[in-house]
């Protein structure tokens, strides 16, 4: 992905421990108070959701299919994170017999709160999440590093599908590509390599719509949409008032997520999109994705920060803290930056 705001202004690592990635998901609901769902508020070092998940349905003596969260988080992070469990007519079990700190492995586990709940928690249920970041051995200009966070927080950034989405080195791309091919999967699976080979047509469009500038203002033709929603209206004609709901971050462009029917998108945009897309590869997947019988949607080319603060702990020790909605990823403010190692995500 080209980068909007220009060269790189720093250098960095982040996770250098877990806590230098802490995540909270910003809960979508409040829990009902009653049902058969027990939503537990869980903190964790060192293990991913899978993990937990496992974790519970042990504890609980249910079935893993009984468990429930609205988002995937990391390993090598400290996290919180809401999970239900399923438990009609019983009570949970003992608390501390699910809490653990073992020093040896670095994981551990609190359990932050709990409520019942009239239903299973479903996947995207949450309003997004809350990340304070630490990146380490910053080398950079201060000046050009603080005047590149304040753009960010003004202007935004691409709001690109990170690299947590496709895989180890993008393989689960070339494994959609494979399964569109024959290959037969799981059913979990399948979800999951059709997620990437959608979300690598997207970051195509996105990318075209870095490098000519139109990521953040409208094309003619354009799709919109709302802020805080999946709502998608237009194209309509170019008016003062879209501008001003543009400038006001009331409104998006999109890019497709790519399925079944023709884009939302006209003229100026849709040509864009198809051009971005006309490659060979591009095709397959494309073809792919509509066999699978996914539909046309669409997904905001821009993402502001929420709350964007940092401050600097040393000369090379970097703190950021700021809220993005759910979908949207940390990587993409941070490829903005400049060049950041991490550590492999789970």
């Amino acid at each position: 992905m080209p980068r909007a705001h220009g060269a790189p202004v720093l250098r960095a690592r982040i996770r250098t421990t877990p806590e230098d990635f802490d995540v909270t998901e910003i809960d979508g609901f409040a829990a009902s108070g009653a049902g058969e769902h027990l939503l537990l508020t869980i903190e964790k070092r060192g293990m991913n959701t899978a993990f937990v998940a496992r974790l519970l349905a042990d504890w609980a003596g249910v079935d893993e299919r009984a468990i429930g969260y609205a988002g995937l988080k990391d390993r090598h992070a400290v996290t919180r994170q809401r999970f239900s469990l399923q438990l009609p007519g019983r009570e949970a079990p003992d608390i501390a017999a699910l809490e653990r700190d073992d020093p040896a492995t670095g994981q551990s586990l609190r359990v932050l709160g709990q409520a019942r709940h009239a239903r299973k928690l479903p996947r995207g249920a949450l309003a997004g999440n809350r990340f304070v970041l630490v990146l380490r051995g910053v080398e950079g200009d201060a000046a050009a590093i603080d005047a590149r966070l304040r753009a960010i927080a003004e202007r935004g950034v691409p709001n690109g599908f990170g690299a947590q989405r496709f895989g180890h080195g993008g393989g689960n791309v070339d494994r959609a590509r494979r399964m569109f091919a024959g290959l037969r999967v799981r059913r979990d699976e399948r979800a999951l390599l059709l997620s990437a080979a959608r979300s690598a047509l997207f970051n195509r469009v996105l990318a075209a719509r870095v490098a000519d500038g139109s990521w953040d203002r409208g094309l003619e033709g354009e799709a919109w949409m709302l802020d805080g929603s999946r709502s998608v209206f237009g194209p309509e004609p170019w008016s003062v008032a879209l501008a001003a709901r543009l400038a006001a971050f009331d409104i998006h462009p999109t890019a497709p997520l790519w399925g079944r029917g023709d884009p939302r998108s006209d003229g100026e945009a849709r040509a864009l999109e198809l051009a971005a897309l006309a490659d060979a590869d591009s095709l397959a997947l494309r073809a792919g994705l509509e066999a699978a019988g996914l539909r046309q949607e669409r997904r905001a080319t821009r993402l502001r920060p929420e709350g964007l603060a940092w401050r600097w702990l040393a000369d090379d020790v970097l703190a950021l803290d700021f809220s993005l909605p759910a979908g949207a990823y940390a990587t993409a403010v941070l490829a903005e930056l400049g060049e950041v190692a991490d550590r492999q995500p789970d």
